[in-house]
C-alpha cells in the first residue's frame, strides 16, 4: 500500500492550521457583524430567494442520515455548504451532494463549470454516510470546473483512529478485518485509495484525454489535534477542550473541536466565523459539552438529530444481538429530540437548524418537538433550504 502523509498547505491567504498561534474562533463571535433573524420557538422555512440576496449565506444540500437510500427519500445524504459572497465551503459529501450543490446555485450549471467557486471541503468524520460522494469530487471534479481554478480546493479532515474499534459486547464472533495493514485510514490515505481505486479511469483520462494530475486540484490535510490533549478513542473520544483554529483565508475562519460520536474518533464539530456571522456544525454527536462550547452565541447552529421513538420501533422486542448493537450506538452516539434544543439552549445560538435527520421520513410535528427547550428560531432542514446570514446583502 502507498505510504500517505498529511500535508500542509503554508500559502499566505488560505492556510491551514494545527491547533497552535490563532485564538478560537469562537472568541471571535463579538467583534462579527449582525446576527440572523429574530427568534421564535415555531419551525419556520427559510426563503430562498430572499437568502439569495444575502452575502453569507447556509446551504442545506442533503438533510438524511445513515448509510441507507431511505428506501428512495428525497432527502439526500448530508452535505451542508457556507457561501460567503461567490466562495463556497462545503461540509461533508453525503449522497446526492454535487447535484443538490449545483440545484442550490452554487455553481454554474453548464459544461466543464460547476466547481469553480468551490474553496474547502469539510469532513466532519470517516463515516460513510458524510462521504459516499466524496468519490465525485475526485474524479469528476476536473470536468466540472476545478481545472480552471487557481489553487487546489483545499480538503480538510480526520486522520486515522489509530487503531481498530472495540468489538461490541453483543458479538457472538469476531469479523474479519479490511485493510488489516491500515484499518482505519484518514481522510488522506482515503483519498489516495481512491484515487488507486479509480487508476484505470484517470490513467485513460491524463493520457488520452490529457486531463490533470488529480493530485494537482485537491489538496488534503488532515487535522492535527492540540498539543497536549491526550485522548484514548476507546474511553473518551471528546475530552473537555477549547476550539482551536483549522482554516483560515479572506473569509473564513474555521475553528474545530471533537465531539462525542463513539466510537468513531476523531469526530469533529466546525464553526465558520465571518464578517457577517457564524454558523455551526455539530457533526455527527451525542450531546457534547465541546459542541456546546464551540457554538457559544453562533448565529446558526446546524444539528444533527434522531427520534429515539424511531429507533424503539426498529426492532421486536427483545432484539437479536446484531440489533441490539445498532440500539446502542444509535442512542448512545447521536442527539435526541428532547435534547438538541437543550444544546441550542445552552451554548445561546439565536437559530437552530435540524439535518442530519434520522429517519429521514419523519413527520414535522415530531422533529418541531425540539423547539420546547430552545428558546430561539427553530428551523426544520429541508434539502436545498438556505439562509441568510447577518445583515449585509450582496
Amino acid at each position: 500500500m502507498c505510504d500517505v502523509i498529511a500535508q500542509i498547505n503554508g500559502a499566505s491567504r488560505r492556510s491551514f492550521l494545527g491547533a497552535a498561534g490563532l485564538a478560537s474562533g469562537a472568541t471571535l463571535v463579538a467583534a462579527l457583524g449582525a446576527s440572523a433573524a429574530s427568534a421564535s420557538t415555531a419551525p419556520e422555512p427559510a426563503s430562498n430567494a430572499a437568502a439569495q440576496h444575502f452575502r453569507t449565506r447556509l446551504a442545506l444540500l442533503g438533510t438524511a442520515a445513515g448509510r441507507t437510500f431511505w428506501g428512495g427519500s428525497e432527502r439526500q445524504g448530508i452535505s451542508s455548504a457556507v457561501v460567503v459572497g461567490d466562495a463556497v465551503y462545503l461540509v461533508d459529501c453525503g449522497d446526492g451532494w454535487a447535484r443538490r450543490y449545483l440545484q442550490a446555485g452554487l455553481g454554474e450549471r453548464t459544461e466543464f463549470h460547476g466547481l469553480e467557486q468551490l474553496e474547502g471541503v469539510f469532513v466532519t468524520h470517516m463515516h460513510s454516510d458524510h462521504l459516499i460522494d466524496y468519490p465525485s469530487l475526485l474524479i469528476f471534479g476536473s470536468t466540472d470546473g476545478l481545472a480552471a481554478r487557481q489553487n487546489p480546493v483545499e480538503v480538510i479532515g480526520p486522520g486515522s483512529r489509530g487503531k481498530l474499534v472495540p468489538l461490541s459486547e453483543n458479538a457472538k464472533s469476531t469479523p474479519p478485518v479490511i485493510n488489516p495493514e491500515n484499518p482505519t485510514p484518514g481522510i488522506a490515505d482515503m483519498t489516495e485509495y481512491l484515487y488507486q481505486a479509480y487508476a484505470s479511469d484517470l490513467n485513460d483520462n491524463m493520457r488520452d484525454s490529457l486531463k490533470p494530475d488529480p493530485h494537482t486540484l485537491i489538496h488534503v490535510n488532515e487535522i492535527t489535534l492540540p498539543s497536549g490533549l491526550v485522548v484514548d478513542p476507546d474511553v473518551d473520544p471528546a475530552p473537555p477542550m477549547e476550539p482551536f483554529v483549522v482554516f483560515e483565508d479572506d473569509n473564513v475562519r474555521v475553528s474545530a473541536t471533537l465531539v462525542k460520536h463513539p466510537p468513531v474518533f476523531p469526530a469533529f464539530g466546525y464553526r465558520f466565523d465571518t464578517a457577517d456571522g457564524s454558523v455551526v456544525f455539530s457533526g455527527d454527536t451525542a450531546f457534547s459539552d465541546n459542541l456546546i462550547r464551540l457554538a457559544q452565541g453562533a448565529d446558526i447552529l446546524v444539528h444533527e438529530v434522531i427520534d429515539p421513538q424511531w429507533v424503539e420501533s426498529l426492532f421486536p422486542s427483545p432484539p437479536a444481538p446484531a440489533q441490539q448493537a445498532k440500539i446502542h450506538h444509535l442512542i448512545n452516539s447521536h442527539t435526541s429530540i428532547e435534547e438538541v434544543g437543550d444544546v441550542a439552549e445552552r451554548a445561546g445560538v439565536k437559530t437552530l437548524v435540524l439535518s442530519h435527520l434520522a429517519p429521514a421520513d419523519n413527520p414535522k410535528s415530531r422533529w418541531a418537538e425540539a423547539g420546547r427547550r430552545f428558546s430561539g428560531k427553530l428551523v426544520v432542514g429541508e434539502d436545498l433550504m438556505q439562509l441568510g446570514v447577518g445583515s449585509r446583502k450582496r
